[in-house]
């Protein structure tokens, strides 16, 4: 099953990480972007190319020491079309670099909508006589903040694929106390959506490791909750934001994983990606220095959580 596949991957690094590949323009080091600006003007395809480029060499070097990548739409949105190809290309190299892909794209529609989302992302779509993939990401993050309707059609495709999905439950932002600290009934709005969650994984294949299909975006800056989700939720593998840049330390994402320090990865984008921006290479080290950030957090998620 998918997440056991994370799991071992996870395991036999003794990382449970993910880099974020949420790159901007201003992420990428001056050198790459100025090639393809000389190259193709000061287009969309010349920012395209050169955050592909940025990051394959990222994932060049973090590829023996971090099991997983999760690109995050939006940085590739708003480059247009020469931008959601460039990330079709970012999936298709991560995946021959033996990455685990999380696509991280949020979706949250119903119906239909719904449907065509997830053929796009984890299943395919039939043309004429053939079936398609798209993205065909290993899993993908999803708001389900509009109920079953939202994600059933993923479950679908992920029971049908072998997929994966993480459905934001608490996050790491401030203002998702605005919402998720609400009080519904006797109970708090993300505890609601916690047991929607158990409630949608128990629909799906549960994996060697004790994990079922729908796992749980649970952010590291809240890290008493995180503990309590923990126990609400031991069959549900965690993908936790927010440690790094957004304040959260190893030793407040030690309560997402199980006594064998399984069941969750923790996710950084920008302490990975702009590493090179701490020394005066200009980037011409960006790869070392993404590498050795990398092992530093691994380090320090290992000194709390011995992963078994």
């Amino acid at each position: 099953m998918s997440f056991d596949i994370l799991q071992e991957k996870i395991r036999k690094m003794k990382n449970p990480t993910v880099a974020g590949l949420d790159a901007r323009l201003e992420y990428v080091p001056e050198h790459i972007t100025k090639k393809y600006i000389d190259a193709y003007g000061e287009t969309r395809k010349a920012a395209a190319e050169a955050i592909f480029e940025f990051n394959c060499g990222l994932m060049d070097a973090l590829c023996d020491i971090v099991p997983a990548v999760k690109p995050q739409a939006a940085y590739y949105e708003n480059l247009g079309w020469e931008g959601v190809e460039m990330l079709e290309r970012t999936i298709r190299y991560a995946k021959e670099k033996g990455f685990y892909v999380i696509a991280d794209i949020k979706r949250g529609d119903i119906g239909a909508t719904a449907s065509a989302y997830s053929e796009g992302w984890l299943g395919k779509s039939k043309i004429g006589s053939s079936m398609v993939s798209a993205f065909d990401a290993d899993c993908v993050t999803l708001n389900g903040y509009m109920g079953s309707d939202a994600i059933k059609p993923f479950l679908k495709d992920a029971e049908t694929y072998d997929k994966t999905a993480f459905v934001l439950v608490r996050t790491s932002n401030p203002s998702a106390i605005e919402l998720q600290d609400m009080v519904a009934g006797d109970r708090l709005v993300y505890k609601v959506m916690a047991e929607l969650v158990d409630q949608w994984g128990k629909t799906t294949q549960v994996g060697e490791y004790g994990y079922n299909r729908v796992g749980a975006v649970t952010g590291a800056t809240y890290p008493s909750d995180l503990r309590l989700l923990r126990k609400m939720l031991p069959n549900t593998f965690f993908l936790v934001p927010g440690y790094g840049a957004q304040g959260g330390t190893a030793e407040d994402v030690h309560y997402a994983f199980d006594q064998y320090g399984r069941g969750a990865i923790v996710n950084s984008s920008r302490g990975i990606m702009c590493a090179w921006k701490k020394s005066d290479k200009n980037g011409a080290d960006f790869g070392e220095a993404a590498r050795n950030a990398a092992i530093e957090m691994r380090d320090a998620i290992k000194a709390v959580t011995p992963i078994l």
